[in-house]
């Protein structure tokens, strides 16, 4: 782990709760994501009493989870391979208990230049989180730091643990963020707050992170990943298709003006009653009994 990273760390707790527990084990049920080749910085898995969750755990403890390029590769290609899975209706997205991701891999950053940043389009490639179609839950536990939260930020909905940590500290290493992190964090927080954490790098916990709108919901540590799981197969269990339409509604609000958030609205409404799932959800609630949705 780069000097760096060791420094904005070192007050937050002892030298000996740096070290994280080993990676996640299977959950009860849940089957290993097969692919062309291992994953060496994720455990990628599916999970569900349908099998309808995809599990990705970042994996890299040595360093915090720290997002190098390597990881970040890895998890577009497993979210491609979960984005095409027809079984697969949401994703979650987690760290370990003592990190989510401590922010983007110091070590990679530190000698690269404007010209090598600009001509490449460094960091452009991480969106690939923000444009998955499937929504995404981050269980976030520990450290989401630097480019850990705005991994977080990428998912739909955020769910945190107890004692998870809230961050923008690239002020303290002489840069800003860069992956979306002054964008996504004001939208969601307000300027005020926003302006504070990006200029002082200040950290924020999870209640104050629940309490400013930030993260939807905040668990015990231990009970973290079984409620995302939950959560995510409650929306599995919708239509996949309209489910997109609905993810897709809530981002233009999020991201646009209200005119344009009602007309894309009022779009995607119309859509669905071109689907046989919106057919069959209006029927099941007329006839008193549990849709069955088709639609993927």
């Amino acid at each position: 782990m780069a000097a760096a990273l060791r420094a904005l760390l070192r007050s937050a707790a002892p030298r000996r709760a740096l070290l994280l527990p080993p990676p996640l084990r299977p959950l009860p049920g849940a089957r290993p994501r097969s692919s062309g080749s291992p994953f060496q910085f994720l455990v990628v898995q599916k999970t569900g009493s349908r099998q309808s969750v995809g599990l990705i755990q970042l994996n890299r403890p040595q360093a915090l989870n720290a997002l190098c390029a390597g990881l970040m590769d890895e998890l577009r290609r497993a979210l491609d391979e979960l984005e095409s899975d027809p079984q697969v209706g949401a994703i979650v997205l987690t760290g370990s208990q003592k990190a989510f991701a401590a922010g983007a891999d110091i070590k990679e950053m530190q000698d690269k230049t404007f010209q090598e940043c600009y001509s490449s389009s460094f960091l452009t490639g991480w969106d690939r989180v923000a444009t998955a179609r499937k929504p995404i839950i981050a269980a976030v536990n520990g450290y989401a730091l630097g480019g850990g939260c705005e991994l977080a930020m990428m998912c739909d909905i955020i769910y945190a643990g107890e004692k998870a940590q809230f961050g923008q500290p690239e002020i303290l290493l002489g840069t800003i963020p860069g992956a979306g992190g002054t964008q996504r964090l004001t939208r969601a927080v307000g300027k005020s707050l926003a302006m504070e954490m990006v200029l002082t790098g200040d950290r924020i916990s999870a209640a104050e992170a629940k309490e400013a709108g930030l993260v939807s919901k905040v668990f015990p540590v231990e009970k973290l990943l079984d409620a995302a799981i939950a959560c995510a197969e409650k929306i599995a269990n919708n239509s996949k298709l309209v489910t997109a339409m609905a993810k897709e509604s809530v981002n233009t609000a999020f991201e646009t003006t209200l005119t344009e958030g009602t007309r894309t609205e009022k779009r995607l409404f119309y859509a669905t009653f071109a689907t046989g799932d919106r057919k069959e959800g209006m029927t099941a609630f007329v006839e008193k009994r549990k849709a069955n949705f088709t639609d993927s």
